[in-house]
């Protein structure tokens, strides 16, 4: 019996990965759940027994998914400090971009910049906690190596905004440049705050 709740897990775990996927690539509005349930391997009528809210309730979780991986990511790298973490955030994105040929950006974004329907705010609350934790997690560890409260607020804000938003260039120029460009400034104004 366990084995059959574990492979229902990987399942599950499956088809959120893999609308996390779909979504960074395509967006919200342009992914149907069985352009999702294809994408994962995965028979439709197993996409909607576990996500009886649809598409809507998918995207929520891949939202989410995604934002915690970069999470984990900051909480470990954070903990060597904030350049350390910087780097490996602005790493991550960067692997994610060119690994895909700059198809791919981030599902975060993708769900947050999309004009949703009414009761589809699910995805969009999603996205907004997973940019609340980055910025948080960002001020913290800038706060904690020597920057005041305002200041780390402000920076925390500007290096999550910087690199959403050079995701977006260097997949419409389909070129790092403007990834690149950004993780030299933004490790300057981080070193400006920082003692130690």
């Amino acid at each position: 019996m366990a084995g059959a709740s574990t492979g229902s897990s990987d399942s599950r775990r499956k088809l959120v990965a893999g609308a996390a996927d779909m979504i960074r690539r395509r967006g919200f509005a342009a992914t149907s759940v069985r352009e999702l349930a294809k994408h994962a391997h995965a028979p439709l009528g197993s996409t909607y027994h576990y996500f009886p809210g649809g598409k809507n309730q998918l995207a929520s979780e891949a939202v989410t998914f995604a934002g915690e991986l970069a999470t984990k990511l900051l909480t470990r790298e954070l903990e060597k400090g904030p350049v350390d973490g910087l780097h490996a955030f602005l790493q991550m994105w960067r692997k994610i971009v060119v690994d895909s040929d700059f198809r791919a950006g981030c599902p975060v974004l993708a769900v947050a910049v999309e004009d949703l329907s009414e009761g589809e705010d699910a995805p969009r609350i999603a996205a907004a906690q997973a940019f609340r934790q980055w910025t948080e997690l960002l001020a913290d560890s800038l706060g904690e190596h020597g920057a005041g409260r305002a200041e780390a607020a402000r920076t925390a804000t500007l290096i999550v905004a910087a690199v959403e938003g050079s995701i977006a260039l260097c997949r419409a120029e389909r070129g790092i440049e403007p990834l690149d460009r950004i993780a030299e400034q933004l490790e300057l104004v981080v070193r400006q705050y920082i003692t130690n």
